[in-house]
């Protein structure tokens, strides 16, 4: 059986931001790093958050320099920025760029950070993540695992280990409620493959799946409900739960074949990683549910799509049906109409499809695909 790693405290609840000074406290930190980027800080966010960390006595700084699929020279200055202070803890406050940036930030030292993408599994502890969230998507606050890319070779570099699983997380679904439509569908998306992947992959185990199914159940009715009423809350509160379940399930198993090819389209085309997914999401479980016809029924069943009765073959058909209409629902682009040049994608599909690989993540897919099926399955994904 496989080990199971979660944050050695978690706080889930409207509200919850509030205690942030009563856990620092209680895990004998006091001198946080808080690391956000500019939207966060214009947001007043950034503000509320040392004010409250100041009432209670505790000195912060903040590095508001996180970009959007953090690159290595945003590590680096964040990094520099840490080691001009003397601080004892990290916070990841906002969506998944700047917790992955926290945890980068906490863990790198003066190290590479290409000499630390997967394979390596980094496991030595630097120094304690707390991660924020204000969006309900990457579930990045209980995984072991960050994303930076490599801005020079176009690459998202996949960095695994438990140095990367926050030691924290807060978990406050009043944060998401000012989320925009488009970030609502992008990271409510992303969420669902995160649950879904990790049910089908091959690491698959009995405490990961209990996760992703609960995951399920809650983001698919609640995510057209969050993006068609902002400010529903119970829908919102489900949502921020699914992605948190969805991240512990795909921590504690694995993203599979839809997540190998998305980074590689984020990081040459800079289409976000939510929505990227989607993009992906319906082509790829058609092509692969034929070898984990089961497992993507649970899916569908899951999310209501299908009865308990009905056959698996039935039941797959109605998930794939569905993923194409929720694309359509939320608006969800294809490459083509997302206004990616035609020739640089297919300029591009070898190189994609051996950093797909070479990511490691489709080695857990039901179905394992070779480059040459990768480039068809890009090549059907385009329109």
């Amino acid at each position: 059986m496989p080990a199971i790693h979660l944050p050695r405290t978690i706080r889930i609840g409207g509200g919850v931001l509030a205690d942030l000074p009563e856990v620092l406290a209680q895990n004998g930190l006091s001198r946080p790093l808080i690391v956000t980027d500019a939207w966060i800080e214009s947001s007043g966010l950034l503000e509320r958050v040392q004010t409250l960390l100041s009432a209670a006595g505790l000195a912060s700084r903040a590095f508001t320099g996180v970009v959007p699929d953090p690159t290595i020279a945003a590590i680096e200055a964040g990094c520099a920025f840490l080691a001009e202070g003397e601080h004892d803890c990290v916070i990841g406050l906002g969506g998944g760029s700047p917790i992955d940036s926290a945890k980068m930030i906490a863990v790198k030292g003066t190290r590479r950070v290409p000499d630390l993408k997967a394979p390596h599994q980094e496991n030595t502890p630097g120094l304690p993540i707390i991660a924020v969230p204000t969006t309900a998507g990457t579930g990045s606050e209980a995984t072991r695992f960050t994303v930076i890319t490599d801005a020079e070779t176009d690459e998202k570099m996949l960095c695994a280990g438990l140095a990367y699983l926050p030691q924290i997380a807060i978990v406050d679904y009043e944060l998401t409620l000012s989320k925009p439509l488009r970030l609502t569908a992008d990271t409510g998306i992303d969420s669902l493959v995160h649950a879904v992947e990790a049910y089908v992959s091959k690491q698959a185990n009995p405490f990961a799946d209990s996760m992703a199914l609960s995951a399920m159940r809650l983001i698919w009715p609640n995510l057209p409900r969050a993006c068609k009423d902002p400010a529903d809350r119970e829908a919102r509160e489900a949502m921020m739960l699914g992605a948190l379940q969805g991240g512990i399930a795909f921590s504690n198993s694995s993203v599979a074949l839809v997540h190998g090819m998305s980074r590689p389209i984020g990081a040459h085309f800079h289409v976000s990683h939510g929505l990227s997914n989607a993009m992906l999401m319906p082509v790829i479980t058609r092509w692969s549910a034929p070898s984990a016809l089961p497992r993507y029924a649970d899916c569908a069943r899951a999310m209501g799509l299908a009865e308990a009765a009905e056959s698996d073959q039935g039941a797959v058909g109605r998930l794939v049906e569905a993923l194409h209409q929720i694309n359509a629902d939320l608006g969800v682009p294809s490459p083509k109409a997302y206004g990616i040049d035609k020739a640089r994608w297919d300029h591009l599909l070898p190189l994609m499809a051996q950093q797909a690989l070479a990511s490691g993540s489709p080695g857990n897919n039901p179905r394992v695909p070779e480059v040459d099926e990768i480039v068809e399955l890009y090549q059907a994904a385009w329109g």
